[in-house]
């Protein structure tokens, strides 16, 4: 059935001195129902995490531009935006006299498929109404003590271990890449991306609920946002967000001989 995007960017400060995240929907160019969301959060003190967001947004605007449906696999451009971000980060170090690293979490919508791909501890999550569909598992090292059962997820919020990450862009090795693909979309789908200064504060259901009880990715956004501001006390890290809602497509009023809607179109909010 055809179905159509609800999305939202959605970004604040929180308590930090400035924000060093960066977060993106990017249309394709010439349409055709390809979407691609960017979440990034910079790292590497006073502006270095700025530069490293803003070259994972770059980079991954400029690859978009340049691909091909028909003949380019969605695992090609995600490879390629993250690995190119990566190198960039690292020749930057050379021009800007900082250490710039950044997360990244992306996902491609195409015509009844996404795709995604991500490093670091920035997250994807697909919710089917109130119920998470999956997650990401972060590349830190809290997020594997978790996977091997040495501590629960609650404890890891609070470990002191817990900023720590096994792999981002910019570093000297390179970035380790997850990648994961779903076809099966349907109405009441939704995709959640977004740093830890949002997830920390929630868990699964109480994300779901969030944006499955909101009218629209806007309304999710700002619900979202203020719970966070609050249980951050004052000590609030950056937040970004990146909230795409598939809904039924209204049944267009068709004319005789006219074509019926495409499977996949976008209507955005910023």
């Amino acid at each position: 059935m055809p179905l159509v995007i609800d999305a939202c960017v959605a970004q604040h400060q929180g308590d930090r001195r400035e924000q060093q995240d960066r977060a993106a929907i990017l249309p394709h160019p010439r349409g055709g129902g390809v979407t691609l969301a960017v979440v990034a959060d910079g790292m590497g003190g006073h502006t270095g995490g700025v530069i490293a967001a803003q070259q994972v947004i770059h980079t991954a605007r400029n690859n978009l531009e340049g691909f091909s449906v028909r003949t380019e696999s969605a695992r090609t451009l995600l490879e390629s935006c993250i690995n190119e971000a990566h190198m960039l980060i690292k020749a930057s170090r050379f021009i800007n006299e900082k250490d710039p690293h950044s997360t990244v979490v992306m996902l491609l919508l195409q015509p009844g498929k996404v795709s995604w791909a991500y490093c670091g501890d920035s997250r994807l999550y697909h919710f089917r109404g109130d119920s998470l569909v999956f997650r990401t598992i972060d590349h830190s090292y809290v997020g594997q003590l978790v996977v091997q059962g040495r501590i629960t997820p609650e404890q890891a919020l609070v470990h002191p271990n817990r900023n720590i990450l096994l792999t981002s862009l910019g570093g000297v090795e390179a970035p380790r890449i997850e990648y994961g693909e779903a076809e099966d979309l349907q109405p009441g789908d939704s995709f959640l991306l977004c740093s830890d200064g949002l997830w920390a504060y929630f868990s699964e259901q109480e994300l779901a609920w969030a944006i499955n009880g909101s009218a629209t990715a806007r309304e999710a956004s700002e619900l979202l946002i203020g719970r966070a501001r609050l249980l951050g006390n004052g000590d609030g890290d950056n937040i970004s967000m990146a909230i795409l809602k598939l809904v039924e497509a209204p049944a267009p009023e068709q004319k005789a001989g006219s074509v019926p809607a495409g499977l996949l179109s976008s209507r955005t909010a910023k």
